[in-house]
C-alpha cells in the first residue's frame, strides 16, 4: 500500500502523545492478559475507550508491542493480501516485538484467518472491535475458542465520579449531595469518555457523527444494507422507545416495515453495534421469551442526541436505562443472564437475574420513592413481591434516587432499598 510506512509511524508517534497519567482506572483492565496464549478481544460501541485501555495496559506493564489502526481512514482499502505487507512494516519501525494491538481489524475482509495464522505463531494478540459479530461470526469460527472477550462500555457512572474527583466514600451530607448532584448529570449526559474529557467538544456535533459512524461503518457496511434510511428510522425510533416493551410486530407495523423479519434483523444488527442493549422478557415459555424485547440505549448521551428525538427529561426511565447498563456491566455472561418480567398488565419487575436457570435477584428502579403514592407504591413494591412469589427469589431490591432507605415488609416478603448513587458506585 502506498506511504504504509508513514502511516504506521504517525500511528505510533500518535501513541507516545497519550497522559497516562490523566486516564482514568477501569476494572477492564485486570481482564487483559497479556501472557496468555489466547487472543484478548476488546469489544464495545465505538469512543467506549477501547484502544486507551489497550494501550494503558500495555504501556504500564512495559509490553514490548507493535500497534495498528485499522479505523484510519487511509487504510480503509487494505485487504488481507496487504496484512504482510503491514506486518513486516511493524517490525521494521518497532524491531522486534512479543504483543501485536490490532485496533478495529474487523475492517479487513478475511482478517481472521491472518489472526489465527499469528496465534498459530505464538504471537501474542491484543485485538479491538465495534461489532459482536465479531466474536459470534468471523472468529469464532477460525478460532474456536481460541480468545478472550472483554466488553466494555463507555463510562459508568463510578468511572465519571474518579474522573471528576468526586467522593465516593464519606457519608457527610456535601459528599452524599455532590454524588446525587453528579447522578442527575449523568443520566442526562452519559458517560463517552471523550465527551467528559475534553469540553470543548461539541456535544451534539459529537454524537450525531458517532451515531452516524455506526450504522454507516458497523452495520450498513458490514452486512450490505440497502434500505439505509429504514434502518436509521428504526435505529432512532428504537432510542425513543427506551425501556419500552415492543415486540417484532409492533416495530414492524408503526414503521411500515415490509416484514417482521427485516426488523428482527436490524434490530440485531443494532445490537451487534453496541447502539442497543436488548433485554427478552423472562418466562417460563420460551416462546414467550422471544416475541418480546426491551430494548436501551447504550449511553445515556444518544437518547436526545439522535434524528427527530423525542424531547422528554423521563428521569424515571433514565434512571432505569443507566442501572440495567450497569448491571449489564457486572454480570458473567458465560453463565448468568439479565432478562425484564412482565405478567400482562398485572405486574413488572425491571430486571431479572438469573444464574444457571435460578432467579438470583429481582431489581426495581424508580426516582422519586420519597413520598410514594398509592398507585406508586402497588407497581414498584408488589411488583416485587409478586415477581418473587412467581420465581421462587427472596432476593428482592429496589433502586432509588430519591426517598429512605432500608428493608420494607411487605406480604411477608422484605424489599431492600437502595440509593441508586450508592449502589452504582459500590461493586
Amino acid at each position: 500500500m502506498k506511504n504504509l510506512k508513514r502511516i504506521l509511524e504517525s500511528q505510533r508517534d500518535e501513541l507516545k502523545q497519550l497522559d497516562l497519567a490523566s486516564l482514568c482506572t477501569r476494572k477492564e483492565e485486570q481482564e487483559l492478559q497479556l501472557n496468555s496464549n489466547l487472543a484478548q478481544v476488546v469489544i464495545g460501541v465505538r469512543r467506549s475507550g477501547k484502544s486507551t485501555l489497550c494501550q494503558k495496559v500495555l504501556l504500564e506493564k512495559g509490553v514490548n508491542f507493535a500497534y495498528v489502526n485499522f479505523d484510519d481512514e487511509r487504510l480503509r482499502k487494505a485487504k488481507t493480501d496487504d496484512l504482510d505487507d503491514v506486518l513486516q512494516m511493524l517490525y521494521e519501525i518497532y524491531g522486534d516485538f512479543t504483543h501485536l494491538f490490532l485496533d478495529e481489524v474487523q475492517n479487513v475482509k478475511d482478517w481472521p484467518l491472518f489472526v489465527n495464522r499469528l496465534l498459530r505463531q505464538k504471537m501474542r494478540l491484543i485485538i479491538t472491535g465495534s461489532n459482536a459479530n465479531l466474536l459470534s461470526g468471523e472468529l469464532a469460527t477460525h478460532l474456536t475458542g481460541r480468545y478472550h472477550k472483554i466488553d466494555l462500555f463507555p463510562f459508568s457512572f463510578a468511572e465519571i465520579c474518579r474522573m471528576n474527583n468526586v467522593d465516593m466514600q464519606s457519608g457527610s451530607v456535601k459528599a452524599i449531595g455532590l454524588r446525587q448532584h453528579a447522578l442527575a448529570q449523568y443520566i442526562m449526559e452519559g458517560g463517552f469518555p471523550e465527551l467528559t474529557t475534553l469540553p470543548e467538544i461539541n456535544r451534539h456535533d459529537y454524537l450525531q457523527s458517532l451515531l452516524k459512524a455506526i450504522i454507516e461503518k458497523d452495520i450498513c457496511k458490514r452486512y450490505k444494507i440497502k434500505h439505509k434510511k429504514t434502518l436509521s428510522e428504526l435505529a432512532n425510533k428504537m432510542l425513543d422507545w427506551f425501556c419500552q416493551e415492543k415486540s417484532y410486530n409492533d416495530v414492524t407495523n408503526e414503521l411500515g416495515i415490509k416484514s417482521v423479519h427485516t426488523t428482527k434483523n436490524y434490530i440485531e444488527y443494532l445490537q451487534n453495534a453496541y447502539l442497543l442493549y436488548i433485554l427478552p422478557k423472562f418466562s417460563l415459555k420460551s416462546k414467550e421469551k422471544t416475541m418480546a424485547r426491551k430494548a436501551y440505549a447504550i449511553d445515556p448521551a444518544f437518547i436526545d442526541e439522535h434524528d427527530n428525538a423525542l424531547l422528554t427529561e423521563s428521569y424515571g426511565l433514565r434512571l432505569e436505562n443507566v442501572i440495567t447498563l450497569e448491571v449489564a456491566r457486572r454480570i458473567h455472561s458465560e453463565y448468568q443472564q439479565v432478562y425484564y418480567l412482565r405478567k400482562d398488565n398485572e405486574f413488572e419487575v425491571d430486571l431479572v437475574i438469573v444464574e444457571r436457570s435460578h432467579v438470583k435477584e429481582l431489581i426495581q428502579v424508580t426516582y422519586d420513592f420519597s413520598n410514594p403514592s398509592e398507585k406508586l407504591f402497588k407497581r414498584e413494591v408488589e411488583g416485587l413481591t409478586r415477581g418473587s412469589a412467581l420465581t421462587h427469589c427472596d432476593n428482592l431490591t429496589l433502586i432509588v434516587m430519591y426517598g429512605d432507605t432500608g428493608i420494607i415488609e411487605h406480604n411477608g416478603k422484605k424489599i431492600r432499598v437502595v440509593s441508586a448513587s450508592e449502589w452504582l458506585i459500590n461493586q
